[in-house]
Parts: C-alpha cells; sequence; structure tokens
C-alpha cells in the first residue's frame, strides 16, 4: 500500500514517508492508492481488544511497518494513559450509542491518534534513516493542541510548537496547554482565529527558503495535524470496533446497517468514518453535524464549497472552522481520484475562497447528511438530556445529539446510530454547566467542575486535577505574520 498526493498522483509515498512529511508538495494531503477492504471477519472484531482491532485496521495501510513495529505503536499509545480499559467504550442513551472518544491523557478524542503519532513518527524516521530531529508544527482549535504536546513531550529527537487562536478556546483548552511541561515544547497564542493559523502552519511547510534553513540547523518540519495520515488512519479503527462492539453486545447483527452522526470541524473524524464504511464495515449514512460555522451543512446541500462568510465564536470552539481540510481527500475520491481536478479546485478556494463540484460528484456524496445545531439549541440539547437521563455531554457532542435528532425527524429514519462523543463535559465546564442551569454562570471555573462531578456522578478526570494549580510554563503571543519567527526562534 503506498499513498499518493491529492494533488500530484505522480508523488508517491510509503506509509512511513508520508507520515513523516506530513504534508505533500504543492499543500496536497496524501491519501492511500485504495480503501483496502477488511480481511478478518467482523465475528472475529468483535471479541478482539480495542488494541487488537487497531492492529488488523492499520497494517492495511501501513504495510511497510512489520507486525512488531505496528503492534509496539499501538500497545505504546493504548495503555493506562487511558483511564478505561476499553479505550473507547460505548454508551446506550436515549436511543442511540455515544462512542466516547475521551478517555484519553487530555479527554478529548483526538488523544485517540496522538497517543501513537509520535511512535509512529519515530518508527517512521528510523525505518527512513533521517538524522534531523522532527519539528512538529501545528494548529489547533482546541484539541489537538493539547493532545500534540501530551503526545511529543519530551520524546528524544522531536521538538512541537503549537499554534492557537487566542480567545478562541476554552480556558480549560489553554490550561492544559500553556501548563504543557517538556524542554521541547512550545505553546504560542496568535491574534487571529483558527483558520488563519493553519493557513500560517501550511505556509510555513511549503516555504522552500524557510525548509532549507532549518534542514541546515539540523531540524525538519512535520505535522500532528489531522492532515498527516499517521493521525487519520488511527481515527478508522474506533469506527470499526463500535461496530464490533455492538454486535458483540447483541445491540445488533451482523450484517446490520448502522449510521453514524460526526460532530465536523476538520472533516477528519468523519472521513475515518468514511473509510470504515469502505472497508467493509456496514454503515448506512454519515451525518455530518456542524455549528453555525455551518460551511459543511451548506456543502452538502448546494455542492458549493464557500468559505466567505462571518466566522463565529461558538460554544463549541474546535468545530470553528471554515476551511475543513480533509474535505480534499473526499473531493479527490469524488473526482475520480483525478489529482488534476482536485487541484483545480483547491486552487480555486484558495484565490476565491470557494468551489463548485459538478452534478456527477455531487451524486457521489450520497452517503453524507449535513445539519447543523445553533447556540440556543446546542444548550438546550444538553439540558434536556441530562433531565431525561442524567448523562452529561460536551458542547460538540450536544451538536451531533441535536443534528441526529434533526436527521431522525426528517427522515424517520430508526437505525440504530452511533454518535460520536468527541470531549470529556469537564473541557468545556462553563458552557455545559450554563446549559444546565444558568444560576452557574457566575461561579469559578474550578468550582463548576467540582459541582459537573456531583451532578453527573462521574470522577473528575486526571487532565483536569492536574492543572488545577499547575504553572503557567508558556506566555507567548505572536501576529499572524510573526509565526515563523516565533518558530525558528525556538529552534535557536
Amino acid at each position: 500500500m503506498n499513498f499518493v498526493s491529492t494533488r500530484n498522483d505522480k508523488e508517491v509515498v510509503t506509509a512511513s514517508q508520508g507520515i513523516l512529511k506530513g504534508l505533500a508538495d504543492n499543500s496536497g494531503l496524501y491519501v492511500p492508492q485504495e480503501i483496502p477492504r477488511l480481511d478478518v471477519s467482523i465475528e472475529e472484531l468483535s471479541k478482539m481488544s480495542y488494541q487488537d482491532v487497531a492492529y488488523n485496521v492499520m497494517k492495511l495501510y501501513f504495510t511497510d511497518f512489520t507486525e512488531d513495529e505496528l503492534r509496539n505503536c499501538i500497545n505504546n499509545a493504548y495503555d493506562d494513559k487511558f483511564d478505561t480499559k476499553e479505550i473507547a467504550p460505548l454508551v446506550s442513551c436515549d436511543k442511540s450509542y455515544f462512542l466516547e472518544l475521551f478517555h484519553g491523557a487530555t479527554i478529548a478524542f483526538k488523544d485517540m491518534a496522538l497517543s501513537i503519532l509520535p511512535h509512529l513518527m519515530i518508527t517512521s524516521a528510523r525505518k527512513n534513516n533521517v538524522e534531523n530531529d522532527i519539528v512538529i508544527l501545528t494548529a489547533t482549535s482546541g484539541d489537538t493542541g493539547k493532545a500534540a504536546l501530551a503526545g511529543f513531550a519530551n520524546v528524544k529527537g522531536t521538538k512541537i510548537v503549537v499554534f492557537y487562536p487566542d480567545g478562541g478556546v476554552s480556558r480549560i483548552q489553554e490550561l492544559q496547554m500553556v501548563t504543557t511541561k517538556g524542554d521541547n515544547t512550545k505553546v504560542v497564542a496568535i491574534d487571529g482565529n483558527f483558520d488563519e493559523a493553519q493557513t500560517g502552519v501550511k505556509k510555513m511547510f511549503a516555504d522552500t527558503n524557510l525548509n532549507e534553513k532549518i534542514g541546515k540547523m539540523g531540524y525538519q518540519f512535520s505535522s500532528a495535524n489531522s492532515i498527516n495520515i499517521g493521525r487519520l488512519i488511527p481515527q478508522v479503527a474506533y469506527y470499526v470496533y463500535s461496530y464490533a462492539k455492538l454486535v458483540d453486545n447483541n445491540e445488533i447483527s451482523n450484517g446490520d446497517l448502522i449510521n453514524v452522526c460526526v460532530p465536523t470541524g476538520n472533516f477528519g473524524n468523519i472521513l475515518a468514518a468514511y473509510y470504515a464504511k469502505n472497508m467493509g464495515i456496514p454503515i448506512a449514512k454519515l451525518i455530518c453535524a456542524s455549528n453555525e460555522n455551518k460551511v459543511l451543512y451548506d456543502f452538502f446541500k448546494t455542492g458549493t464549497y464557500d468559505k466567505n462568510r462571518e466566522f463565529k465564536l461558538t460554544n463549541s470552539p474546535s468545530m470553528d472552522i471554515l476551511i475543513s481540510s480533509n474535505l480534499e481527500r473526499l473531493i479527490h475520491m469524488c473526482a475520480g481520484f483525478d489529482a488534476k481536478k482536485n487541484s483545480e479546485l483547491m486552487n480555486q478556494l484558495a484565490t476565491t475562497g470557494k468551489y463548485e463540484i459538478t452534478d456527477d460528484m455531487k451524486a457521489k456524496l450520497d452517503d453524507f447528511y449535513g445539519d447543523f445545531a445553533t447556540e440556543e439549541e446546542t444548550a438546550k440539547t444538553i439540558r434536556e438530556l441530562y433531565d431525561k437521563t442524567g448523562y452529561i455531554i460536551d458542547t460538540h457532542t450536544a451538536v451531533a445529539k441535536c443534528v441526529y435528532d434533526k436527521y431522525t425527524a426528517k427522515t424517520g429514519d430508526t437505525t440504530k446510530t452511533v454518535i460520536a462523543s468527541t470531549a470529556s463535559p469537564f473541557k468545556f465546564t462553563r458552557s455545559v454547566m450554563t446549559a444546565i442551569d444558568s444560576k452557574y454562570d457566575s461561579w469559578d471555573d474550578f468550582d463548576l467542575v467540582d459541582e459537573l462531578s456531583k451532578l453527573g456522578n462521574v470522577e473528575i478526570p486526571n487532565a483536569i486535577k492536574e492543572i488545577r494549580d499547575a504553572n503557567i510554563l508558556h506566555d507567548n503571543k505572536c501576529s499572524v505574520d510573526g509565526m515563523e519567527e516565533a518558530v525558528t526562534s525556538f529552534l535557536k
């Protein structure tokens, strides 16, 4: 299995080369030459641990890794950093199944892939005789940043620089990042939004002079964002695992169709579900849930992707995105793996801020359904689910739950559905608690943590306990134009 660039089908790399490079030339993304089919049965998968399911998914993509190398990466990733042996438990609630992807070190779904990426990257470096230290550059809308920092902190042979929008993440998310230890870490708040941060990172990857400059210093760039195939492929595993567990728990019979609903910003998480479907998992609809930055909803409705609109700061900040980078991988597939056609569309996006796909391409999106939730609807969903069941969800999961309820009301489709629960409610305590009762708005952040624990009858996660009295170690700020200087000064 090799990987090709979405913008140049002549650029072909092995899995380890793609993981190391992160972004292809001309800002293309690496995609597998074909989506492999699972070579073990659902019955076999249903009896496996999460680690074994992950191996049986990843081995089909990362074919230049030996079994020992890949299993070592998996076992080092999915260990006691997670607070449950299941790694990604399914919770049955209100006629759907919440796939809890937040039991890792930073209590968000990004841990599911970023726990393994450093191990994949270091193994890839050894396989390719790389002598340079690897510099991870990443932009975050909240969760990727801390998950990447946790994965790469103090990993020999790496450095990591994380940019986040100043004022554009929750207070808990910000504290998680700025209290990060590790001599090889740097966190920078930028005077801009997430899209500007991500564009700035992409520019640095594409800057030949900058890459030559840091090469002479003994470094090379790589990415921890979901544009890296080392991030995307591990995410496929938990959708395969969730279906296998539904079979094992006698919630469905093998072969029964399910729907999957995913709160979506950068499109990587729902794309992973689409890959799982194409590998043979019986998924019917992929329900793409957006917040008020509903660029994806409009795209699925009209076939036109248009980022020329007001950027809204919401209470689901990890989805406050107008350029959904991973959508390019889906567009490339819908274009018949035509890199030239895909490049034309992406160039239109870069120059005019929008593009329109053909009717033939749009017809290939029938597997997807898009809708969105307003801020008021999101809060109402949290409150009503808590009142009804006692189960507390975060704002991003609430967007998905709200959209799922809209979908069933509009379509009458009662197919059993897995909702990706992408973050712990403890990560967004203020938004969650004020949704339950407005009286909490005046409370201190950590008093809210204690109250949430009491209301939900859930233990406070270690990720919250450890930042309660932690020292601020990163107080760096810069303009969008100052991002390159922030990186080079750190490397010096």
